[in-house]
């Protein structure tokens, strides 16, 4: 495993092992070291110095550092990990986000169908309901453009729709709790947005590719982060747009 946040940093700035080393005063084996075993970090004046002399943030060069000077001045300490595809992301961690949620639950998707078999997710919806947090949960309008395309975009044409009913099937019980609002958008999504207060996971969606094969994103809100807020706000965007609905065949008045 190496550091190629480093490397490409050193790249980008046209310079070579030698001039940073050079710069910094160090061996260009050092420097070496620091690219090829990222467990070896530099003193923290170095780390400074590099990043300084490559124009990034310190939390951007070595991600793994967790001081709160570093985490407030880059937005990239919002990314907490990024895994290459839904599949591989632990079930728990689905259920784990939303069961922290106090003012701020929201799922949007168009069909989010894997989720609606979840056991513990109805669960932790009925719990919400009770302590009073508000749940948002915004599916795809069936019947609109924007879910054909989608389907298309999957190779699974108008499954797409269906899937969305059969969610729509799955989460009748929780229509009537309180709290509990559901609305269908016709929105072009180019991420499934699951949020839980300050923390959030997005599910990109790339052309001919299921969303269970994308890669998720998994943000943390920090002072100073831009990226999280982005995301939030475009959900905010998707809910003033969209209609509720009160039960799951409201769907069918727009047949």
């Amino acid at each position: 495993m190496t550091n190629e946040r480093l490397r490409g940093a050193i790249v980008d700035q046209n310079l070579t092992l030698d001039g940073v080393a050079a710069r910094l005063g160090v061996a260009p084996k050092t420097v070496e070291r620091w690219i090829n075993d990222p467990e070896r970090k530099p003193y923290r004046r170095f780390q400074y110095a590099t990043a300084s002399l490559l124009k990034r943030e310190v939390s951007y060069l070595w991600p793994d550092e967790r001081t709160s000077a570093e985490v407030t001045a880059s937005g990239n300490a919002e990314l907490v990990r990024l895994y290459p595809h839904r599949s591989v992301v632990p079930h728990t961690v689905w259920t784990d986000l939303y069961s922290k949620a106090r003012q701020h639950f929201d799922l949007l998707v168009y069909s989010g169908f894997w989720l609606t078999e979840d056991a513990n997710f109805h669960r932790i919806v009925k719990e919400k309901s009770a302590d009073k947090v508000p749940v948002r949960l915004m599916l795809g309008e069936p019947t609109s453009q924007a879910v054909a395309v989608r389907g298309e975009d999957e190779g699974i044409g108008a499954a797409m729709a269906g899937k969305i009913r059969n969610a729509l099937l799955n989460y009748a019980p929780l229509f009537k709790f309180p709290g509990v609002e559901f609305r269908l958008h016709d929105t072009t999504l180019y991420n499934s947005i699951y949020r839980a207060d300050d923390e959030m996971l997005s599910n990109g969606h790339l052309y001919g590719v299921g969303a269970y094969m994308a890669p998720v994103l998994h943000l943390r809100r920090v002072p100073g982060g831009e990226l999280f807020d982005a995301y939030a706000d475009s959900v905010e965007k998707v809910w003033e747009s969209a209609r509720p609905i009160t039960s799951p065949a409201d769907w069918e008045g727009m047949n």
